[in-house]
């Protein structure tokens, strides 16, 4: 029940913007102008329906500020950093591609953390697998170890917060569309696919997913 409220209000939350975005494209707000809207967004949603996203978890106001501060910070300095490495009179960076392992569960906070990378300069992500939920990374600056452990601190404190701030697990409610690929998803990190759902330690499986980050 609490899934499909959550599914209403998010399709309600859809239509409200797209009406919005029709009204602010005509320019003025009338009655005609918000019933054209209203019928042209479900239009849209019937004839061009996203994806399903569940949303599984609950947003922690303190706990997004504390991300934002945090990225705002990371991209001002990688800002600098990228400045610094286009005018520096050396040889121009070594740059590659780093693999990550991200311990989030909700594909929709995955998308953030994503987001994430991408809008940090010298950071550019190239794949994802969802299914083992890695991450492949093209990295700016990879000429010492410490600008890779460097890079790697920063993806695992974007990941705690985005924890902390969209699906810790006192909040964490999943939703029947987080487990319709459950077998093949957990199977991956090392367990049997084959073993039955019910003899399987999960809390054993994404406890040592959560600590993997080769």
């Amino acid at each position: 029940m609490k899934y499909i409220n959550r599914f209403l209000l998010l399709r309600l939350w859809t239509l409200a913007w797209l009406t919005s975005v029709w009204v602010l494209l005509w320019g003025s707000l009338s009655p005609a102008n918000v019933l054209s809207g209203i019928v042209v967004g479900l239009g849209i949603m019937l004839l061009l329906p996203l994806p399903k996203v569940p949303v599984e978890g609950r947003v922690h106001v303190l706990s997004v500020f504390k991300l934002i501060c945090v990225f705002l910070y990371y991209a001002i300095a990688s800002s600098f950093s990228v400045a610094w490495l286009a005018v520096r009179p050396k040889a121009p960076p070594i740059t590659g591609v780093l693999r990550v392992r991200i311990a989030i569960k909700s594909d929709l906070v995955l998308t953030l953390c994503v987001d994430a990378l991408n809008l940090i300069p010298g950071t550019m992500v190239l794949e994802i697998d969802q299914t083992r939920r890695l991450v492949y990374v093209h990295v700016l600056d990879m000429g010492s170890q410490k600008a890779v452990d460097a890079f790697y601190r920063s993806v695992r404190l974007l990941e705690k917060l985005l924890i902390a701030a969209f699906e810790r697990d006192s909040d964490w409610q999943p939703s029947p569309l987080h487990f319709q690929d459950y077998q093949r998803y957990h199977g991956v990190l090392g367990d049997n696919i084959a073993t039955p759902v019910e003899v399987r330690d999960d809390k054993r499986i994404d406890d040592e997913r959560k600590g993997d980050w080769s």
